[in-house]
C-alpha cells in the first residue's frame, strides 16, 4: 500500500454495505451549453460507487467506501466530502505518486448526444487499484459488497483486482454489482468482461440499454439468458421501469440491520448464489408476478419525474434497491424504493441529494398500482410530510 488508510468517519463494527471503486472530482456547469462556452464550474464528488455509499448513509445504513487518492487537495476534497454524508473512508489509501481523478461535464443528459464529459483519469490514484494493494479485510466486513463494471475498465490491475472480488469463496459477503457500461472506458478493451463479472455476482444492475451497446443483447429475457448464475438481475428498463428476475433467491445479508428485520429471517427458501452466502426468496408481487425458466419475473413501473439533471439516476437506483434489500422488504418495494431515490435525485442538479424520509418513502412504496401510477414527483419533493401531497392525476 502507497501510503496510511485516510478518514474522518468510522461506522460501527458491523458494515451493512462496503462499496469500492474510484471517486473523482466533478465540476458542474454553471449554465447549459458546450464545454467551450461554460464560463464557470462548481465543484462536487461524482463515483458511482461512493454515490451508493453516501446514499445508504444518508439512508441511515451503515457504509463504507474503499478507494484509492492522491496525496493532493483534491483528494482530500473527496475523504472529507464522502466521510461528510456518514460514510466510513477509513480504509481509503493515499497514492503519493499519481493524481486525484477529476472531470467536467455538460447539463445535459447522458443520453443525449450533446453531452460532454472531459475525464482527467488516466494515471490516477485509482487506476492503481490491484490485488496486491486493497484491504481485504475491510473489503469483506460487510454484508454486502458492490463493486461496478466502471472499476474494471481502468486499468489491468483494477480488472485483476474485480476478478479476484468476484471469485467464489466461503464466507465471501453477498456481492452486487452494477454493470455500469461506459463506452468511452471501453474504446481500447473489450467490454464483454462485463458479462463475465456479472456471471460470477449474486446481485446484479444492468439497463436494458447498456445490455445491447456492450454485449448486443436485446431484452430482458435475453439479459436474464445471459446472466443465468446471479440469484437476482435487475433490468433496468428507463421509462419503462424494472424487471426483476430472481430464481427463488433474494439477498440475505449475513447479519440483521437495526433499521429493519433480517432478510434471511422473512420466512424466505434458502439457496445458494455464486458465493457461498445464502439467499432468501425473492417474494412475486406487483401486478401479475409470474414465473420463467425457474425464476420469479417482477415488473415494477417507472415514476412519472420532473427531471432537473439525469446523472446520478442509476446509482442512486441501486442505493435504494440495496437499503430495501437490508430491510427485508419485498421485491416490489426494493424496486419502488429504488425509483424513488432515483427521482430524489433526477429532481437535483448534481449526482448527490438528501433521499426521502425513510417513513416518507415507505408510505409511497406501499401505494397501491394505480395510486403509484399516478404519481409525479418534481423538484422538492423529498421534503413533502405526507405521502398525498405528491400524487397528481394527469
Amino acid at each position: 500500500m502507497s501510503g496510511p488508510a485516510a478518514g474522518t468517519a468510522h461506522a460501527a463494527t458491523t458494515t451493512d454495505v462496503v462499496c469500492l471503486g474510484e471517486s473523482m472530482v466533478t465540476f458542474l456547469p454553471s449554465q447549459p451549453g458546450r464545454l467551450a462556452d461554460v464560463p464557470s464550474f462548481g465543484r462536487g464528488i461524482g463515483g458511482a460507487e461512493s454515490n451508493v455509499a453516501c446514499a445508504l448513509a444518508a439512508a441511515g445504513h451503515r457504509a463504507a467506501w474503499v478507494g484509492r487518492v492522491g496525496a493532493d487537495g483534491f483528494g482530500d476534497h473527496l475523504v472529507e466530502t464522502i466521510a461528510g454524508y456518514g460514510v466510513d473512508t477509513s480504509a481509503v489509501r493515499r497514492d503519493p505518486d499519481r493524481p486525484t481523478g477529476i472531470y467536467f461535464r455538460t447539463a445535459t443528459d447522458r443520453g443525449t448526444g450533446a453531452h460532454e464529459v472531459a475525464y482527467y483519469r488516466a494515471g490516477s490514484a485509482a487506476s492503481a487499484m490491484s490485488p496486491a494493494n486493497v484491504p481485504y479485510g475491510e473489503l469483506f466486513a460487510g454484508r454486502i459488497l458492490h463493486l461496478s463494471g466502471i472499476t474494471a475498465a481502468l486499468s489491468a490491475d483494477c480488472l485483476a483486482l474485480l476478478r479476484e472480488l468476484t471469485a467464489p469463496r466461503p464466507g465471501r459477503p453477498l456481492v452486487s454489482f452494477d454493470v455500469n457500461h461506459r463506452p468511452r472506458l471501453w474504446r481500447d478493451g473489450d467490454a464483454g468482461v462485463l458479462l463475465e463479472l456479472a456471471r460470477r455476482c449474486d446481485l446484479v444492475f444492468v439497463g436494458e440499454d447498456e445490455a445491447e451497446e456492450a454485449w448486443g443483447i436485446v431484452g430482458a429475457e435475453a439479459i436474464r439468458a445471459a446472466l443465468p448464475e446471479p440469484s437476482v438481475v435487475v433490468v433496468k428498463r428507463g421509462s419503462a421501469g424494472a424487471t426483476v428476475f430472481a430464481s427463488g433467491l433474494g439477498p440475505a445479508p449475513r447479519s440483521p440491520n437495526a433499521g429493519g428485520p433480517d432478510p434471511a429471517a422473512g420466512g424466505a427458501e434458502d439457496g445458494s448464489g455464486p458465493g457461498s452466502t445464502d439467499v432468501g426468496a425473492a417474494e412475486a408481487v406487483q401486478g401479475a408476478p409470474r414465473s420463467a425458466g425457474g425464476d420469479t419475473v417482477t415488473v415494477v413501473p417507472a415514476l412519472r419525474v420532473d427531471v432537473v439533471a439525469a446523472v446520478g439516476a442509476g446509482d442512486a437506483f441501486a442505493a435504494g434497491f440495496l437499503s430495501a434489500t437490508l430491510r427485508g422488504l419485498s421485491v416490489r418495494d426494493r424496486v419502488r424504493h429504488g425509483h424513488l431515490m432515483a427521482a430524489a435525485v433526477l429532481t437535483v442538479p448534481g449526482d448527490l441529494t438528501e433521499p426521502p424520509a425513510r417513513d416518507h418513502a415507505d408510505r409511497l412504496a406501499a401505494l397501491d398500482d394505480g395510486a403509484w401510477g399516478r404519481l409525479r414527483l418534481g423538484p422538492g419533493w423529498t421534503a413533502a410530510d405526507r405521502a398525498h401531497e405528491e400524487v397528481r392525476t394527469p
